[in-house]
């Protein structure tokens, strides 16, 4: 027997569906019902489950057309069988309607509640995000370009604090998957998004070793009191005070050593023959 969460917290059991007979015919599918609806044998119920499953794929394929690619039409369809189930067992055969008719919103609706229990977006913002959308193309095929904030927010007939965090809402629904595959890879192998992913806490090795030579080069040839002003000003971002009381030296004393500093090393970089002289200056512009 299988297990099942409800929205209560409690569980409900449900028999697993075995490969049941094909029901071949209307007349045996009546017998197979007015059974059921008689003795409640789950072998029965089974055999009815089987028979109306492709109702179960249908509708969790028509839904999974306007879903992510990352929600699995058999996990749809999962959800959709005890829909399925609840509809068989609450169906009466007295009202004269079609089984078809009467189970499809049901099944549609175990759907739904199951991509709602998935979903940790609350309901009310995920109804403004569609409406904000919505919004936005309107606007968009009205005025034949891009709508601004205040437009949409006209429109919306909405304030700007409220419309504002209406925007910082809807940017927290989107979610992308990590694991599915990454849309502009041109390689043989699949590629997944976490694999293109940047890492912002890594270091890049490349940029750290452009940063060592050019730190070697802009304190070369300068004193060990030259050398620890640039390295304690620009690399370990202390103030001209900091660097005087470590150096035991007034701040001005400081600023004027290395306004100096930078002058000299500008006019070293400025002559060296495999630096053009705009490149040269930019590193010390960029060091300063």
């Amino acid at each position: 027997m299988n297990r099942r969460a409800t929205t209560s917290g409690r569980y409900r059991r449900v028999s697993r569906v075995p490969a049941a007979r094909a029901i071949a015919d209307e007349a045996n599918l009546t017998k197979t019902w007015k059974r059921y609806k008689r003795t409640g044998d789950e072998s029965l119920r089974n055999q009815l489950v089987e028979h109306y499953v492709h109702l179960a794929r249908y509708a969790a394929e028509r839904l999974a057309l306007k879903l992510p690619d990352e929600v699995d039409v058999d996990d749809l369809m999962s959800a959709g069988i005890f829909g399925l189930v609840d509809a068989i067992d609450a169906f009466d055969l007295d009202r004269g309607v079609k089984f078809e008719t009467y189970c499809a919103p049901r099944i549609r609706g175990a759907i739904l509640d199951e991509l709602r229990s998935m979903d940790w977006v609350p309901r009310l913002v995920r109804h403004r995000a569609h409406k904000l959308d919505e919004t936005v193309r309107t606007l968009e095929v009205e005025l034949g370009r891009m709508p601004s904030e205040n437009e949409i927010a006209q429109r919306m007939d909405l304030p700007k604090p409220e419309f504002d965090k209406l925007i910082r809402d809807a940017t927290a629904v989107s979610q992308i998957s990590l694991s599915q595959t990454f849309g502009d890879s041109d390689s043989s192998r699949e590629v997944s998004e976490i694999d293109v992913l940047p890492d912002e806490l890594s270091v890049d090795p490349v940029f750290e070793a452009q940063k060592s030579d050019l730190k070697e080069l802009v304190t070369r040839g300068l004193s060990r009191a030259e050398r620890l002003i640039i390295v304690l000003y620009y690399y370990e971002q202390m103030t001209m005070k900091e660097i005087g009381a470590t150096l035991d030296l007034s701040e001005s004393r400081v600023s004027q050593m290395h306004s100096a500093i930078i002058s000299r090393m500008r006019e070293q970089l400025e002559q060296l023959p495999v630096m053009p002289a705009q490149q040269s200056s930019a590193t010390v512009d960029t060091i300063a």
